[in-house]
């Protein structure tokens, strides 16, 4: 199971939110290069970068901040929010990204996402299946839509997605430990994807028990930067696995 560290940016800076409520935004680095290099001592080797006044925008901003990171750094980065147009996602691959993850888009603009999915391939689209209560939130997190999160997994992994991130909102930033009932059903009913756990996550024995699960990946973020989980616990887990 991949560790995969968040950056989540506001005004260029390194910031957390909770339940993805921009009024509970929390400064922890001026600099996200250099919590980026951190990890990168660490021995992590991925990194998810959330672009929150991109979300907000539906347009990438901090492409700037991604580019500072890809080309002083190692790390294989995913990059969302925001990334609507053809325009977005070029500026996000040639400022760095290894990966992109679209979420409301999939959502909004169907079409165009499976034209991504047609022309990068499934290795570089991520799909955002964030949900609350079970259903797919979009735009930042500000809407929440109709759709359910299992057939909307099941309904993209038909068109040929591989990778999909899951965030249970009402967990997000919480550190109250992940969605682990919902991340078992996913799995159940969409056999072969490549499931990248985030939200909740509050302690470092949560780790074993999602990639006991099939997790492929997890992304960890406040638990980080609130020292519930060590970088040397996170180093000491991949040089084991």
């Amino acid at each position: 199971m991949r560790i995969i560290p968040a950056i989540d940016i506001i005004d260029g800076k390194c910031v957390r939110l909770s339940k993805g409520d921009y009024n509970t935004k929390k400064i922890y680095n001026e600099s996200p290069l250099e919590v980026a290099k951190e990890f990168q001592d660490a021995g992590i080797e991925y990194l998810h970068v959330v672009d929150l006044d991109g979300a907000k925008a539906k347009h990438i901003v901090n492409h700037k901040v991604l580019e500072q990171i890809a080309s002083k750094t190692n790390l294989k980065i995913d990059f969302g929010g925001g990334l609507k147009t053809n325009e977005d996602l070029n500026i996000a691959f040639n400022s760095g990204a290894s990966q992109i993850t679209g979420g409301s888009i999939a959502v909004k603009n169907p079409e165009i996402f499976q034209e991504w999915l047609t022309k990068f391939g499934s290795d570089k689209i991520i799909l955002g299946a964030d949900c609350n209560n079970e259903n797919i939130a979009i735009s930042g997190w500000l809407e929440e839509s109709d759709l359910k999160v299992i057939p909307f997994i099941q309904n993209y992994q038909s068109k040929g997605v591989s990778y999909v991130i899951c965030t249970d909102i009402s967990k997000d930033g919480m550190l109250e430990g992940p969605s682990f009932d919902l991340y078992q059903r996913i799995l159940n009913e969409t056999k072969g994807i490549k499931l990248i756990a985030s939200g909740g996550i509050s302690t470092f024995d949560e780790l074993p028990k999602l990639a006991e699960l099939g997790c492929e990946g997890i992304i960890i973020g406040k638990a980080i930067y609130e020292n519930r989980i060590s970088l040397k616990q996170l180093e000491n887990f991949i040089l084991n696995k």
